[in-house]
């Protein structure tokens, strides 16, 4: 029995971790845009403003999408699977 709580307890960690991972990419790209958008959008390249937006958008579904994911995750049961 405490080796199936380890078991669901290291398989909630690794899908925690993968999603931080994944997030901390999404945000890393989220920021790079931002700054390709502005600088465009300062050097009066004004229709760049719009897609920026949309794909910034994006990236922030994905986000959101992930941390359902942990918070399904987290709402597992602590004692494991019930036989």
């Amino acid at each position: 029995m405490r080796a199936a709580i380890n078991r669901v307890r290291a398989r909630r960690r690794t899908v925690i971790d993968a999603a931080m991972f994944l997030v901390v990419i999404l945000l890393i790209t989220q920021m790079w845009l931002l700054t390709a958008t502005l600088e465009s959008y300062l050097a009066g390249h004004i229709s760049v403003t719009l897609p920026g937006m949309l794909v910034s958008a994006l990236l922030f579904a994905g986000c959101l999408g992930l941390y359902r994911v942990v918070a399904t995750a987290d709402e597992e049961p602590q004692d494991g699977p019930e036989r």
